[in-house]
C-alpha cells in the first residue's frame, strides 16, 4: 500500500492517517494505543523511484531501503547501471561487477527505456512516494520526466535531483563526477604528502556524502509533506557537498584569510595528531587536549616532555610542530604497531594502527558486532556486504535483498504495482523494444518495413518476425508500431488495448535511452553504454 501523504512509520497497524477539514491539506496521525515487541522499518510502506546510477544516487537510495523503503532502480535495458561493467573484479559467474555490489542492495531492477517508455515512468511515479534522479539539467525534461510534469499527476512526490554543480549557476549544464567536484571543491588541493602533489582519497567520498546528504532531505521533505500534503523538488550537487564538507578549513579562510595547504596525515591544528611509523608499520594518534598529552608522555616513558615549555600547550606545540614529531616519531620506531596498542590500551587518548583490508575484515571488533553480511546471490552463490553503520534501538536498518540482476524484477513490478497482465506486458516489451545494434536496423530476407518493402528507416518492431501480411500504416516514424501487421494481430488476439506509450521520432541519445529497449527479462545484454552524467 503506497503511503502518498506521510512518512511511513509502519503507520498500517500504528496509525490511522486523515486529513483536517479545518486545515485543508494537512494531515494529522491519530495513534492507536495498540503495542507491539517487533522492531518495524521505519520507511515501511514508502516507495522510491531510482533513476540514479554510478554511486551518489544509488548510495542514497540504498540507504533509504535498509529502513525499509521500497525501491525501484530504473535501469537502461540490455546495459543497466554503467557501474555493473565498472570491473575487474566481477563476482563469480556474474557479468556484474564488484563495484556494483557495494551500492544497491535492497532495490529491484526494472528495465525502462527512458525515451519510449516514459508512460511507464510516469505510472511508477503516481504510485510512489520519492523520485530519485541524477542527470545533467534539463535531460529529463526533454523526455518528459522534469519535475513540473510529474508534479501535474503527482503532486505529493518529492523529486529529488542529484547533479554534478546544481540547477542554477554558470556550471549547472556541466557533467560531474567525484573526483571534479573534489578537485574543483579544494579537497585534493588539501589531500597528500606535505612537500607531494595533491592526492584523490581513496574512495568516492564526495559522492558518498551527497548521496547521505541527499537521504536526509528526502526524510525532511517526506516529513513535511507529512505536515502539509505536498510534496516538493530537492536539488542536491557534488560541487556544493564538497564546498560544505570544507568545515574549519572553509572557516580558516573565510574568517582570517589562511590559505590551506596539504598536511599529510597530520592537522593543522591540532599537535600531535597524525600517523606515526613504528617497527611493522603504522599507528595513528591524537592528543586533544593537554592531559592527553601528558598521558602519551607518561606511557612513551618521557614524562618530562609535557613540562617542556617548548610543548606545555597545544598552542606552543603547533609552533614547535616539527621539534615535537620528529622526538615522537624517534620513540615510536622502536616497538611494533601491535606492542604499542598493547601499551596504549585504556589510554585516554585515541589511537589506532592503519589496517589493510584484510586486517579491517579481520578485526576482532568488526567480527564481534557482525559488520559483515552474507546473502545468497541467483548467480554468484553469495554475496558478502557491509551492513548499515547505524542501529536503532526501536526499528530496524538491515539488509533483506542482495544487489539485483538486470532486470530481475521488471515483470513483477510491471504486473503487481502497475497491474498489467501478461498478455499487456509482453505487448509492451514489443512496443518498446528497438533493436539490440542500436539505432541503425539490420535489413534481411526477413524483414519489412510494413507498406512498402523500400527499406526506410522505420524501426518498427515487426523488423524482427516478417509479418503475413502488411499494415495499413505509410508513416516512417516509429509509430508504425501503433499499425503494423504484428500488433494488430495481437490486439485482435487479446481484444486488449496495448498500454500507452508515447513513441519519439527524436533520435537523439540520452544517457538512460540510448537506442536500447523497453521492460526486458533478466539476463538480457547488450554492449556497453556511454558514462553517466554524475
Amino acid at each position: 500500500m503506497s503511503v502518498r501523504f506521510a512518512l511511513s512509520y509502519s503507520f498500517a497497524q500504528r496509525a490511522l492517517w486523515s486529513v483536517s477539514a479545518a486545515h485543508a491539506g494537512c494531515i494529522r496521525a491519530q495513534y492507536s494505543t495498540a503495542s507491539t515487541n517487533a522492531r518495524q522499518f521505519p520507511l515501511e510502506g514508502v516507495k522510491i523511484l531510482d533513476l540514479t546510477r554510478i554511486v551518489a544516487g544509488p548510495y542514497c537510495t540504498m540507504v533509504l531501503g535498509d529502513l525499509g523503503a521500497e525501491v525501484y532502480k530504473i535501469e537502461r535495458p540490455f546495459a543497466g547501471d554503467e557501474s555493473r561493467k565498472w570491473g575487474p573484479p566481477f563476482m563469480h559467474n556474474s557479468k556484474d561487477s564488484v563495484y556494483f555490489m557495494a551500492a544497491n542492495r535492497n532495490k529491484k531492477s526494472v528495465c525502462v527505456n527512458l525515451k519510449t517508455g516514459r508512460e511507464v515512468i510516469h505510472e511508477l511515479a503516481k504510485k510512489c512516494d520519492v523520485l530519485v534522479e541524477n542527470y545533467v539539467p534539463g535531460k529529463l525534461d526533454a523526455l518528459g520526466l522534469g519535475y513540473e510534469t510529474l508534479k501535474a499527476i503527482a503532486p505529493s512526490l518529492v523529486y529529488c535531483s542529484i547533479t554534478g554543480f546544481g540547477s542554477e549557476g554558470p556550471y549547472r549544464s556541466k557533467p560531474g563526477y567525484d573526483v571534479i567536484a573534489a578537485s574543483m571543491g579544494g579537497l585534493l588541493h588539501i589531500t597528500g604528502s606535505e612537500d607531494g602533489p595533491p592526492a584523490k582519497v581513496g574512495i568516492a567520498i564526495t559522492d558518498i556524502a551527497t548521496g547521505l546528504y541527499a537521504h536526509g532531505a528526502i526524510l525532511a521533505a517526506l516529513l513535511q509533506r507529512h505536515r502539509t500534503g505536498r510534496g516538493q523538488k530537492i536539488d542536491v550537487n557534488l560541487f556544493s557537498t564538497q564546498v560544505a564538507c570544507l568545515i574549519n578549513v572553509a572557516s580558516n579562510y573565510l574568517n582570517a584569510n589562511k590559505e590551506a595547504r596539504r598536511w599529510g596525515t597530520a592537522h593543522e591544528s591540532i599537535v600531535p595528531y597524525e600517523a606515526f611509523e613504528t617497527q611493522t608499520g603504522y599507528i595513528t594518534l591524537g592528543c586533544g587536549s593537554d592531559a592527553q598529552f601528558v598521558s602519551l608522555c607518561e606511557l612513551l616513558g618521557v614524562a618530562e616532555l609535557a613540562q617542556d615549555s617548548r610543548f606545555i600547550s597545544n598552542r606552543t606545540r603547533v609552533d614547535h610542530r616539527k621539534e615535537l614529531i620528529s622526538i615522537l616519531s624517534a620513540i615510536l620506531k622502536r616497538k611494533s604497531s601491535s606492542e604499542w596498542m598493547q601499551l596504549f590500551e585504556g589510554a585516554s587518548f585515541p589511537v589506532g594502527p592503519i589496517n589493510s583490508m584484510r586486517e579491517v575484515f579481520e578485526d576482532r571488533h568488526v567480527q564481534a558486532i557482525g559488520l559483515v553480511k552474507t546473502l545468497p546471490h541467483a548467480t554468484a552463490g553469495e554475496v558478502k556486504l557491509v551492513g548499515p553503520p547505524v542501529v536503532y534501538g526501536e526499528a530496524r536498518n538491515e539488509i533483506t535483498s542482495p544487489p539485483p540482476l538486470l532486470g530481475q524484477h521488471t515483470d513483477e513490478v510491471l504486473h503487481d504495482l502497475l497491474g498489467y497482465g501478461d498478455e499487456e506486458i509482453t505487448l509492451l516489451r514489443l512496443r518498446l523494444q528497438k533493436p539490440r545494434n542500436g539505432k541503425k536496423v539490420q535489413w534481411t530476407n526477413g524483414t519489412v518495413d510494413n507498406e512498402h518493402m523500400n527499406k526506410k528507416k522505420s524501426k518498427c518492431c515487426c523488423i524482427y518476425v516478417k509479418p503475413r501480411a502488411f499494415g495499413e500504416s505509410s508513416s516512417e516514424s516509429e509509430d508504425e508500431c501503433e499499425h503494423c501487421f504484428g500488433h494488430v494481430e495481437l490486439k485482435k488476439k487479446n481484444q486488449k488495448q496495448s498500454p500507452p506509450t508515447n513513441g519519439d521520432d527524436d533520435d537523439g541519445e540520452h544517457d538512460n535511452s540510448d537506442g536500447a529497449a523497453g521492460p526486458m527479462q533478466p539476463g538480457d545484454t547488450a554492449p556497453e553504454g556511454g558514462k553517466s552524467e554524475n
